[in-house]
């Protein structure tokens, strides 16, 4: 009966897998010649192009190295995440898949992330799991979109000191979310905010579990040495495997295991379910989704770009952030979690040798097959030998570097840093990413008001008539309208004749500058004066035909350069001195 069970589940897993796949390349046909960059998306797999036989057994080891990886990350990052384990794996089979079929990248190997735990967490606390995956197929929609629209270049635009601020952060919130696994405090309760976990955690610092130290100590120091001794071994699969051995050997039934906590693992593949999706959800989860899909762009486009590094390739950013979309839309359909490109597995892909997207396929077949065979023995495994593999994670991504780089510099991103890691810890990830890019924009607001320049001067062509050159240097916009309105009043004051604007050096002008600039214009003309503009690039004079500023002042008021305006001024002082 059971085994009949089994294979009904199997064959509705295939089934409805296929209908969603046919569903989403259908998807894929109908945005193919959506153009990005002047070109036509053209889905039909380039990363293929001249693969060899002898390939495949390079993918091939490749693919199961990665996939042994995979296994204990993908229960760990969903143990982490306030969700059952076996929703990690089945992130790590289906994102995996469908990243290494339809991303853009050839290396990439997508699954659960330790980025995504903290904001994870939060929607599963706040709003459940049945809303995280809504979240994620959310979050799937607006990757998608983001790829069609070619919106992949602009996440290259995000400050390296938001970046890094929300990074560390997150890498401190996963290190200490352990302590409480580490110690072996079975009774505590996890809380929305960093602090309140902390208190929890000394509340219950009595009830500190000496064999789950062990344990964890005994993961710790095979983590440390294997890094250091034979940096070839999975590490994180040894670093489980010999605490796991240990403690059902010497001390069974003394701790927590995910067996105990969580129930044994299904040995079978997840059913396809459709979010129950109301608009009140949406409204409540848009802003968690945004957070995902912008975390998610980011995680793996900077993954692609690590790997392009190590192997000379390029990646489609557009590509994969399409790829990653349907990952996520698909992925939440089955009961996984959130995921987006992960650099470490992605790296571990190429150092084993991987050369085509088909290791990313092998991983992901792997992790399945691993999943049917071997669910049960899953259970056996220690919380306490999985917290020092988040740990380790977590000191890997935490840029403790650059995190003091950017400390010394003692400039605005120093603050921007420190905002934004601060944030992320105590309060959450969404506002400390929305407060650390509000105080990047201001701060290069600042800056660029402050690099607008004048330089003037009188020139005495007669002695009766009085003319002045301002040389305009910078951007012309809000942030610096004040000051040139500022700059020119007292010259309406002096009501000169002729004022020449020497704008060969303004970078931009926006609304504000524009209303700025023809408010003074006004002034000139009401005082009986007249305004010639010279050397705008032909960007500021389109700009001045759409505005109406051009038609004001008049063709004849434009000069390529300072020197023509000059001369003109210069034959109007003759033909007054005549």
């Amino acid at each position: 009966m059971g085994d009949r069970h089994h294979i009904e589940n199997s064959t509705f897993f295939l089934y409805n897998g296929y209908i969603v796949l046919r569903f989403h390349f259908l998807i894929l046909f109908t945005f193919s010649h959506k153009l990005i960059r002047g070109e036509a998306i053209l889905f039909a797999d380039d990363r293929f192009r001249g693969y060899q036989p002898a390939s495949l057994r390079k993918d091939f080891i490749s693919g199961i190295t990665v996939g042994i990886v995979a296994i204990p990350l993908g229960m760990a990052f969903a143990i982490a995440s306030g969700v059952k384990p076996e929703y990690g794996i089945y992130t790590t089979i289906i994102a995996g898949l469908i990243v290494a079929l339809l991303g853009g990248s050839r290396f990439q190997i997508a699954g659960p992330t330790g980025a995504f735990i903290p904001i994870l967490l939060a929607v599963v606390l706040q709003y459940g799991y049945e809303n995280l995956l809504i979240a994620g197929f959310m979050a799937g929609i607006l990757l998608v979109i983001m790829g069609i629209f070619k919106l992949g270049s602009l996440i290259h635009y995000i400050p390296r000191s938001v970046t890094i601020g929300f990074t560390t952060g997150i890498a401190v919130i996963i290190f200490t979310g352990q302590l409480g696994n580490f110690l072996g405090l079975s009774e505590l309760d996890k809380k929305e905010y960093f602090h309140q976990n902390m208190l929890e955690i000394f509340r219950h610092i009595t009830q500190i579990n000496g064999y789950s130290i062990l344990t964890a100590v005994i993961g710790l120091v095979v983590i440390i040495l294997v890094t250091r001794f034979v940096p070839r071994v999975p590490v994180l699969l040894v670093a489980l495997i010999i605490p796991t051995v240990i403690a059902v050997l010497f001390f069974p039934n003394k701790i927590d295991t995910i067996g105990t906590v969580f129930g044994e693992i299904p040995q079978s593949l997840p059913e396809f379910r459709f979010p129950d999706i109301t608009f009140a959800k949406i409204g409540e989860l848009w802003s968690a989704a945004l957070v995902i899909a912008a975390l998610g762009a980011i995680e793996s486009l900077l993954s692609a770009v690590v790997a392009d590094g190590m192997t000379g390739k390029r990646h489609h950013s557009n590509k994969e952030l399409f790829g990653q979309g349907l990952a996520n839309i698909i992925t939440p359909l089955f009961g996984g979690i959130p995921a987006t490109g992960a650099i470490a597995r992605t790296a571990t892909n190429i150092r084993s040798g991987a050369v085509s997207p088909l290791s990313g396929v092998i991983h992901s077949v792997f992790v399945l097959v691993t999943l049917l065979l071997l669910a049960p023995y899953a259970s056996h495994i220690p919380l306490a030998a999985m917290a020092p593999l988040l740990m380790f994670v977590a000191w890997n991504m935490s840029e403790y570097k650059a995190f003091g780089h950017i400390l010394k510099l003692k400039t605005s991103d120093s603050l921007v840093l420190l905002t934004t890691f601060a944030l992320t810890v105590f309060v959450d990830l969404t506002v400390a990413v929305q407060a650390g890019l509000l105080l990047a924009v201001l701060s290069f607001i600042k800056k660029k008001s402050e690099s607008l320049q004048f330089d003037h001067r009188k020139l005495d062509l007669t002695a009766h008539l009085g003319y002045r050159t301002f040389a305009v240097k910078g951007p012309l916009f809000f942030g610096t309208a004040q000051a040139f309105e500022h700059s020119l009043h007292s010259t309406l004051q002096r009501a000169p004749n002729v004022i020449i604007l020497n704008m060969s050096e303004v970078s931009m002008i926006d609304a504000t500058g524009e209303e700025k600039l023809a408010s003074f214009i006004d002034g000139v003309k009401k005082n009986g004066g007249k305004v010639m503009i010279a050397g705008l690039p032909d960007w500021g004079v389109d700009l001045f035909k759409k505005s109406g500023l051009y038609e004001t002042l008049g063709p004849s008021s434009f000069f390529p350069d300072e020197e023509s305006a000059i001369g003109s001024v210069t034959r109007l002082d003759q033909t007054a001195g005549d």
